[in-house]
Order: C-alpha cells, then sequence, then structure tokens
C-alpha cells in the first residue's frame, strides 16, 4: 500500500497491518514537519504520538480521513500545533532546516552551507505564520498543491496564492540583508 496517494474511500475498513505501514511511511515526515514548527523534540514527538491516537480513534468511530490520509494527518498534527501555542502563548515557530553532515565534506563548504541556513531560517522566521507553514509544507516535506491546500484548509488557488507571496516576501527579505 502506497499511503501517500492511498484513498481511504475504499471497500475495506483498516486492517491492522494496514495501519503499521501508515504508522511507519507517514510518521518520521509528521516528527519532522512538528520539529521544525516546535523546535523541540520531545514536544514533536508528543504532537506526532496525539496525531496518531487521534487517527486511531476516528477510525475506531467510523470516520477519519474519507480521501488522503497523509493530508489527514498533517491537518491533525497542524491542529495540534496551533493548540499548543495558544496553550502556552509561544508565538515563535522554529524552522529547522538542518541536513544530516557528510563526514566526507569540505569543513569551509559546511561553514558556508550553515551560514546561508542561518540566514534562510531568519527570513523565513520573519514571514507571517501560514506563509512559513506553506514554504514548509511545500519546500520542505515536499506535499502538493493540493495536499496542502487540504492540511490549510483552503483552496489549491489560494495556497499557490499563498506560496507566491510567501516566495516573493522571503526573496525580498534575502535581498535586503544581501
Amino acid at each position: 500500500m502506497r499511503v501517500n496517494t492511498m484513498i481511504m474511500a475504499q471497500a475495506k475498513p483498516l486492517d491492522k497491518q494496514d495501519l503499521v505501514e501508515i504508522y511507519e511511511e507517514l510518521s518520521p515526515a509528521l516528527y519532522r514537519y512538528a520539529v521544525r514548527l516546535l523546535g523541540n523534540r520531545e514536544t514533536a514527538e508528543d504532537c506526532v504520538s496525539e496525531t496518531f491516537s487521534r487517527f486511531l480513534q476516528a477510525v475506531r468511530m467510523g470516520g477519519g480521513p474519507k480521501e488522503n490520509v497523509r493530508a489527514y494527518l498533517y491537518r491533525v498534527a497542524h491542529n495540534w500545533i496551533t493548540d499548543y501555542y495558544r496553550r502556552t502563548r509561544d508565538a515563535t515557530q522554529p524552522l529547522d532546516l538542518e541536513e544530516p553532515i557528510d563526514a566526507g565534506s569540505n569543513p569551509s563548504h559546511l561553514v558556508a552551507d550553515d551560514l546561508e541556513r542561518q540566514r534562510v531560517r531568519q527570513a523565513l522566521l520573519r514571514l507571517p505564520p501560514d506563509q512559513q507553514q506553506v514554504i514548509a509544507l511545500r519546500f520542505l516535506d515536499e506535499i502538493s498543491h493540493e495536499e496542502a491546500a487540504v492540511i490549510l484548509e483552503k483552496t489549491v488557488d489560494a495556497t499557490r496564492a499563498l506560496q507566491y507571496r510567501a516566495l516573493t516576501t522571503l526573496r525580498h527579505l534575502l535581498r535586503e540583508e544581501e
């Protein structure tokens, strides 16, 4: 079963193996998404755990996603993160752009790459939260416009427009810093 394209409107109910496959395929990406938005690994683990708990509860009750499982789970995670920030009143949303370090890399390139990531991260943090989120979904998590629209609860055209505004603003911010 390929979860990214799995449609829930299938004839048979999900069995235990389907749920295991969904978890194994989607939990790492949901975790990275949560870490980026929460800036804390333990809180991100709580988010992923609660996301799947809510998913399982919805499936048991005969609910859950009617179409795209991945979009549904990202939406649940997004809602959990939003609720978390409402509870903690912490409006900052770190974006983790770290990539694994290759031991054979040139140290000067590693430093330059790190400085560039820091520069982009600072510019991203200056964007409004909805623009940060569309950038994270589209480019860091490589989610389609259609799935991002479901997650953001917007139309595809509104998501495209939001992405365009985010990229335009980001481009302006990065030029401003040069």
